[in-house]
């Protein structure tokens, strides 16, 4: 690409700027992989460095979700209130002071408080990446390009488990989770070079900047999509919060809600947190078990890309009935391999498989579409709470399959533990059918007015 035709794209140029601003806000889903993803390889050596109960052991694997749960709370409203653009710089910073916290973190107090501002940062992300592509995309490409953020979610996995591989024969977990702090800069740098989202500022009076943002990342019907915006502003001007739990938003809270609990309920964190300790239990050793965690995250990688390709064509509601039918199979075989005797043989090779299978529906369903639909299917004046408590939600279900998957292993056992997501896996599998909308080519506008004149979303 010349000089020129960079300086082009940077000024706007239609669907090529747009690219690159989704982009340079989908770097929030590679910090909010990278630092859910760490721990998994870095626990195994923290464990080395301090004496810790089973509980605090407990605490500081699952502190981050706790961190996400408040971040995701006040996000909602900090980006409605701050701007997208704003939420993402505040993102970056704190990203960079968490991980920091956790690469000097002398005790375990400390240690912890550094999860636990990480936390709030993956909480911030988790809402505003999805949110500002998807108010800034224009509809024929939306899909694809909120469906961006995810990705970037399995390549910041993939990227923590190449890290813990990197600095596992030295155990430098400090190194581990310090690493966090280089993509925190250079999310920091790029905000520099985004817009604020065009709907945002039309909402909030300014109009005229509105109108350049769109002119910058559309090719044509920048006059079209500014009525658009005009009229559903006028329409929910009094529309609030509460608004949230009014009828004609009804439906739209229970997609988003029932979405995001059946996300985490399926089990794929429990494998994303624990994939080391489960591939141990099949014979591998502890630096195998994290190299082969690496096939898992590529996987991951892989499959999310394919998702990308196919959610504008395919559309949304069937991409995401085929992927929790297949997360329904695989843990239904997951859950047989390991009832039988004798894992570390040949049935060790079928877990294994199985467990990549399982990984791979979820990444072409349940994994980009939940955040690509919550950035859709919510009024404007409302879009950023409504996610917020969406998110919260989401990394309310996380916490709790994180917390009870070892005392679920222990006490039921592997297989009982894997049926268990599995029949979640079919209730989220019926959830969908029923209730689930499609919501492919179609503007947030048009969404929207869907809602207000009570049509079904899932017609």
């Amino acid at each position: 690409m010349s000089t020129a035709t960079i300086r082009n794209v940077l000024r706007g140029d239609g669907d090529r700027f747009v690219y690159v601003v989704s982009a340079l806000a989908a770097l929030n889903g590679l910090l909010f992989g990278f630092d859910t993803g760490i721990i998994s390889g870095a626990f195994l050596f923290i464990q080395d460095s301090f004496v810790m109960s089973p509980l605090v052991e407990g605490i500081i694997v699952s502190g981050a979700m706790a961190g996400a749960a408040a971040g995701a709370a006040v996000g909602g409203q900090l980006a409605d209130r701050l701007g997208r653009r704003r939420l993402i710089l505040i993102a970056a910073i704190v990203f960079f002071v968490g991980s920091f916290t956790m690469a000097v973190a002398p005790t375990v107090p400390v240690l912890v408080a550094g999860r636990l501002i990480d936390g709030v940062a993956i909480g911030f992300a988790s809402i505003v990446g999805p949110l500002y592509i998807s108010e800034i995309a224009p509809p024929h490409i939306r899909g694809g390009l909120t469906s961006l953020n995810q990705l970037m979610v399995t390549t910041g996995i993939l990227l923590s488990y190449f890290v813990n591989y990197a600095f596992a024969d030295a155990g430098a977990w400090r190194w581990m989770l310090g690493a966090g702090m280089v993509p925190a800069v250079v999310l920091a740098i790029g905000i520099l070079k985004m817009p604020e989202s065009p709907r945002w500022l039309f909402e909030h009076g300014r109009k005229d900047e509105a109108r350049a943002v769109l002119k910058r990342t559309r090719s044509s019907g920048v006059d079209q999509e500014l009525d658009e915006i005009e009229e559903t502003v006028e329409t929910q001007s009094e529309t609030g919060v509460r608004d949230l739990l009014a009828p004609w938003l009804r439906p739209a809270l229970v997609v988003g809600l029932g979405l995001a609990v059946f996300q985490q309920i399926t089990g794929i964190n429990a494998v994303i947190y624990y994939a080391p300790t489960i591939l141990e239990s099949t014979g591998l050793g502890s630096v195998a078990s994290i190299l082969a965690t690496v096939g898992i995250g590529t996987i991951n990688v892989v499959m999310t890309v394919v998702a990308i390709m196919l959610v504008d064509r395919v559309g949304r509601r069937r991409l995401l009935l085929v992927g929790v039918g297949g997360m329904v199979a695989t843990l239904a075989i997951l859950g047989t391999v390991f009832y039988l005797p004798g894992l570390s043989g040949g049935l060790g090779i079928i877990a294994t498989i199985s467990l990549m299978l399982f990984v791979s529906f979820f990444a072409i369903g349940l994994g980009p579409v939940f955040w690509l639909l919550i950035s859709e299917i919510y009024p404007l004046s409302v879009r950023g709470s409504a996610m917020g408590v969406v998110t919260v939600a989401n990394w309310g279900a996380n916490l709790l399959v994180s917390l009870t998957f070892p005392v679920l292993t222990d006490g039921v056992g592997t297989s009982a533990t894997f049926w268990l997501f599995g029949l979640c896996s079919l209730v989220g599998l019926l959830f969908v059918y029923r209730y689930v909308p499609e919501t492919k080519g179609r503007t947030l506008e048009a969404i929207e007015d869907d809602l207000r004149q009570n049509i079904s979303l899932a017609d």
